[in-house]
């Protein structure tokens, strides 16, 4: 048996002491192989990390009819008009689109990268940069075309379409300290396996840290990405003796939620107390008082993705990464002060 390498359906006939023929006949029609069997070879498969690679086959056959996209989550807005832009792009070279959820969970997104491969993915696209290395080898080992968007990093290994979350998350904290805020908060979506909430909670601390003798970070909390996480932050941050001037959310939905739950104590925005949001969802501009927040280029970006990640599938060496740029964009939420 092979030590390295990706595992055959040759590997798993060995492993579990049957045909070839049996290990085909179980993968296609399992009911037609007799139940010892089929715990033998799906002990073997389960030893082995074997999966039938499908979208591989496409690939060699240049017939590629179907491509998987893995989002972190599917509870909010955030990637739903990228994926919607990704998705039109696909249609119009006749290709479907199969879309799972990881739930920020590394483990569960290499399960779904297999069953997406397994059931003829001959692509993928994928959210954000950070992943073990059990991923990037399987990623490598089957040579799968992938993309990687809403993030953007130099000088690493892959093709990118999105933008530099550290950056657009510095940007607009610079704007935040020139509007003279000198006591900032922050409520940011977990970092733990999520390099855009890291990078964007590095951003702000870059920001502060060029005015270090006159800002300051008075908090920082880290909570799903949920109106409610948002509202519960928020009261916790306006619990402390030292509370801030701004609240800087890590995206739209946790400022929303920050907004109503101040109207519920009745906080003022932003007379009591600023607050941004970052990827201007639909939302953002319609909350009272609206929001100040980072557009991103959903639309711009998840075309790109698409066009990008058909170039991979072609094999055509014009393939290059795309880095977006972000847009600040003001509204009522953030005043100036002093």
């Amino acid at each position: 048996m092979k030590k390295r390498g990706i595992p055959t359906l040759e590997d798993v006939a060995l492993s579990s002491n049957v045909s070839t023929a049996t290990v085909s006949r179980y993968l296609n029609n399992p009911e037609k192989v007799a139940k010892s069997t089929r715990s033998q070879i799906q002990k073997a498969i389960q030893k082995l990390g074997y999966t039938p690679n499908l979208g591989g086959r496409m690939l060699a056959s240049n017939k590629v009819r179907m491509v998987g996209a893995i989002i972190p989550t599917m509870a909010n807005a955030m990637f739903s008009n990228g994926i919607q832009a990704f998705q039109e792009e696909l249609s119009r070279n006749d290709i479907t689109l199969l879309i799972s959820s990881s739930g920020y969970d590394p483990k569960q997104e290499l399960q779904q990268m297999q069953s997406l491969l397994a059931s003829g993915a001959g692509g993928l696209l994928l959210i954000g940069n950070e992943r073990p290395k059990k991923t990037l080898k399987f990623l490598n080992q089957r040579n799968l075309p992938y993309v990687v968007t809403w993030a953007y990093k130099d000088g690493v290994e892959g093709f990118y379409a999105g933008f530099n979350n550290r950056q657009a998350a510095f940007d607009l904290a610079k704007i935040v300290i020139e509007y003279g805020h000198t006591k900032i908060a922050m409520i940011a979506g977990i970092s733990e396996n999520n390099d855009r909430a890291g990078g964007r909670i590095e951003g702000v601390k870059d920001a502060i840290a060029e005015h270090s003798d006159s800002v300051r970070l008075v908090d920082l909390i880290e909570t799903k990405y949920r109106m409610e996480t948002g509202g519960n932050a928020f009261d916790a941050l306006m619990s402390r003796v030292d509370k801030p001037s701004v609240i800087m959310c890590g995206n739209d939905v946790l400022a929303a939620g920050v907004i109503m739950r101040a109207r519920q104590r009745g906080i003022r925005v932003p007379e009591d107390v600023s607050v941004t949001g970052f990827d201007d969802l639909n939302i953002a501009s319609a909350l009272t008082p609206s929001l100040t927040t980072v557009r991103v280029p959903h639309f711009a970006m998840g075309r790109a993705a698409a066009k990008l990640l058909l170039k991979l599938i072609r094999k055509d060496d014009t393939a290059k990464s795309i880095e977006f740029s972000t847009e600040i964009i003001l509204r009522d939420s953030l005043r100036r002060i002093g």
